[in-house]
């Protein structure tokens, strides 16, 4: 599970993010991409750039971290990464970890990947990706060359709205963000995969105190969820994307409909759970998601920035959401606390949706793995 932070520190990170500048970028250092400052020359600011971890990569998607503070990452056309980091924080060379055979076309792929909780005995991590039948969840064990093992099959999959969010919730049981693979119908239909979020053990199985004992659906009426997490008191929020009214923030209860197809945004209909948070698409389609204490933090696709909303104590929105590096590193997609104590953040530049119109441009650099320091991480306040 991703780290959180203390609730005081992170009000006030949220805001130095979402207020942080870069402004004219310096000249580039020799061998550091171009356009990106350089960690001396980065401004002292409490949310400030600190390093490129990787480029060249290709439309990285799953990120998290082994117990030893390995970072490992999924490249959509099916490649694992392993990522070391030296003692004194910097980041080593990517290394193929392991390949996994995926139908890396429209939005499929190699999608979520989440780390056992146990790694350090079962050494295992948990990938969402696309086969030319379904989309799938399978355990791969990392100190083995064996296939990965399926644990989950037949969700749903089209060349669109895949989901793929993947993550250990501090229940201890696996959860998965499927899409309704271009079909709504699928995401009320309760005998399908699709448009839900699913509560499921490590062997596949429908966690205990599911709202169907026999059936690993925990939430339904979605339409394409690529970003799940919890605050600091266990509650679960989902990004959403939209159709052409709204993007959402859902928080996410067991049982509950999200009303896709029949809604997009706030509805009418009180069989429906209304999101939290909505944003037109053009300025969101957020992705990946973690809570920094009570703020949460989002990367954005087309909207091309990140997202900091802080909550209450209630678990409401507390003010307006603010925006942060807003165009500053293109479509952003994953995001994540690291062991490190710093904010990584992926971008999708070469996922094939990054054109001119839309103010994005991929470059020789693309796609990177960038990470962000915060004022709690620099006085050791990571908990």
């Amino acid at each position: 599970m991703r780290r959180l932070l203390s609730a005081a520190a992170a009000a006030a990170a949220a805001l130095s993010l979402a207020s942080c500048s870069f402004g004219e970028p310096p000249e580039p250092e020799t061998g550091r991409p171009p356009n990106l400052p350089s960690p001396s020359d980065a401004p002292e600011s409490p949310a400030t750039f600190i390093d490129v971890v990787a480029d060249g990569l290709d439309v990285p998607w799953g990120l998290d971290f082994l117990p030893d503070g390995t970072a490992i990452v999924g490249e959509r056309s099916g490649r694992i990464l392993r990522i070391p980091i030296a003692a004194d924080g910097t980041p080593g060379t990517p290394e193929e970890l392991r390949t996994v055979d995926v139908e890396a076309t429209g939005e499929g792929g190699l999608l979520g990947l989440a780390v056992s909780p146990g790694y350090a005995e079962d050494h295992s991590v948990f990938v969402y990706y696309t086969t030319g039948e379904d989309n799938r969840i399978a355990r791969i064990d990392t100190a083995s060359d064996a296939a990965p093992e399926p644990i989950l099959t037949g969700i749903p999959a089209g060349p669109e709205h895949n989901g793929g969010a993947l993550d250990f919730g501090p229940d201890g049981f696996l959860y998965a963000a499927t899409g309704d693979a271009g079909d709504g119908g699928n995401s009320q239909d309760p005998e399908s995969l699709g448009g839900k979020i699913l509560r499921i053990t490590t062997a596949g199985e429908p966690a205990e105190g599911n709202p169907d004992a026999a059936s690993p659906v925990y939430a339904l009426g979605l339409r394409n969820v690529q970003g799940l997490a919890w605050n600091a008191a266990g509650a679960l929020y989902a990004t959403e994307f939209g159709q052409d009214v709204a993007d959402e923030v859902n928080l996410i209860e067991p049982g509950a409909n999200y009303g896709w197809p029949h809604f997009e945004g706030p509805g009418t209909d009180s069989a429906y759970r209304d999101p939290v948070v909505t944003w037109e698409p053009f300025e969101a389609s957020c992705a990946g998601a973690v809570f920094l204490g009570d703020s949460l933090v989002t990367a954005c696709l087309r909207g091309q920035r990140l997202w900091v909303v802080q909550f209450d104590g209630s678990g409401a929105p507390a003010g307006e959401p603010q925006a942060a590096i807003v165009s500053e590193f293109g479509r952003l997609r994953s995001v994540a606390m690291g062991p490190d104590g710093m904010l990584w953040v992926t971008t999708s530049n070469r996922d094939g949706r990054c054109v001119e119109e839309r103010g994005c441009t991929a470059d020789e650099t693309d796609d990177r793995i960038i990470r962000f320091s915060t004022s709690y991480a620099a006085q050791g306040r990571v908990l």
